[in-house]
C-alpha cells in the first residue's frame, strides 16, 4: 500500500509539472479610429511575430502554452514579467512561427529569433514610466538577442498615417499606439490600440474551389466560413507553393480585408495565412 500511494504522488507530480501554465492576463489592443489625439501615445512598429510573455520563470505564448526555448536563450531573462514578441524581421511570421512550435528547440534556428520588449506587466507606473524601466532591463541584460521595441513621439494624424505609409512601403504591418498616462490591464483596451492599413480576422476552410487559366490543376479560391456562419471566397494573397498544396479543410486561416460589405461579408477579402493559435 506505501508503495502504491508513492506511485500515485510521485505520478501527480509527474503530470503537474508537464500541464501548461495558466493563461497569462495580458493586455489586448483595440482598433485604431481616427479623431484621437496622437500626442498622448507611444508609438511603436507592430511586429509580425509570435507573443512570447515571460512570467518570471518560463517563456508562454498568450494561450498559457510553454515555449520550448534554449535554456541560453531565457536563462538571461528576469525574475518577473515581460510582454515582448518572439520575431526574426518583416514578413517572416511563417518561419519564427515555425521555429516556436517545435517541442525539441533546434538551437541554430533560435540564434535567428529576437526577444523584443514592449511592456512590462508587473511594473505599477504609466507607460511613459514603463519605458524608462524597459531600457534599463534590455540594458542591463546586454543580450544581442534581448532588445526594446523602439518607443517614440508624433504629433498630429497626419504624421501618424505618413509613418504608416513609409512602415507599410518598407515590408511592416502597421503600429502600435501605447496612452502615456496608461497602467497596464488585462483584456482589451483603449489604452492600447493597433493601426493597419487593413483589417484581419479568422476563418475555416470548408471547400476548395479549382483554379482556371495559369492556376488550371491548382486551387483558385478557397470556400472558407466565419465563426458566426458567413461564408466567402479567398481567391488572393496565395503563392504558387500554396495554390499547389492549400490548407485543408477543417484548418483555419487568417485572411485581411478592409471593412465590410453590407451584406457583412469582408470586402476585398485576401489569403494571409494559416491560422496559429499559440
Amino acid at each position: 500500500m506505501f508503495y502504491l500511494r508513492l506511485l500515485v504522488l510521485w505520478t501527480g507530480l509527474f503530470f503537474t509539472s508537464f500541464v501548461s501554465a495558466e493563461k497569462p492576463e495580458l493586455q489586448l489592443a483595440n482598433v485604431y479610429e481616427r479623431g484621437i489625439d496622437v500626442s498622448q501615445y507611444w508609438v511603436s512598429e507592430k511586429l509580425d511575430g509570435v507573443r512570447g510573455f515571460w512570467d518570471g520563470k518560463q517563456l508562454l505564448t498568450r494561450r498559457g502554452n510553454p515555449i520550448a526555448a534554449p535554456e541560453w536563450f531565457t536563462e538571461v531573462l528576469p525574475d518577473y514579467p515581460l510582454d515582448a514578441e518572439l520575431w526574426i524581421g518583416r514578413e517572416q511570421f511563417e518561419v519564427v512561427s515555425a521555429i516556436v512550435r517545435r517541442k525539441q528547440p533546434d538551437n541554430s534556428d533560435w540564434l535567428a529569433v529576437r526577444y523584443m520588449v514592449f511592456d512590462l506587466p508587473g511594473h505599477p507606473g504609466t507607460f511613459t514610466e514603463r519605458v524608462e524601466a524597459m531600457e534599463k532591463v534590455v540594458n542591463r541584460i546586454g543580450k544581442a538577442w534581448v532588445r526594446m521595441i523602439p518607443q517614440y513621439r508624433v504629433n498630429t494624424e497626419s504624421a501618424l498615417m505618413n509613418e504608416l505609409d513609409r512602415l507599410v512601403l518598407a515590408g511592416g504591418e502597421g503600429l502600435m499606439l501605447h496612452h502615456q498616462d496608461a497602467l497596464y490591464q488585462s483584456g482589451r483596451t483603449n489604452a492600447l490600440l493597433k493601426l493597419k492599413p487593413w483589417q484581419d480576422a479568422e476563418a475555416r476552410v470548408i471547400g476548395h474551389l479549382p483554379g482556371k487559366g495559369k492556376y488550371a490543376g491548382k486551387l483558385g479560391a478557397l470556400l472558407v466560413e466565419r465563426s458566426d456562419g458567413v461564408q466567402f471566397r479567398l481567391g488572393t494573397g496565395f503563392s504558387d507553393a500554396q495554390r499547389a498544396d492549400p490548407p485543408a479543410v477543417g484548418e483555419w486561416v487568417t485572411y485581411k480585408f478592409t471593412g465590410l460589405t453590407r451584406y457583412g461579408k469582408p470586402r476585398f477579402a485576401s489569403f494571409l495565412r494559416v491560422y496559429q493559435p499559440n
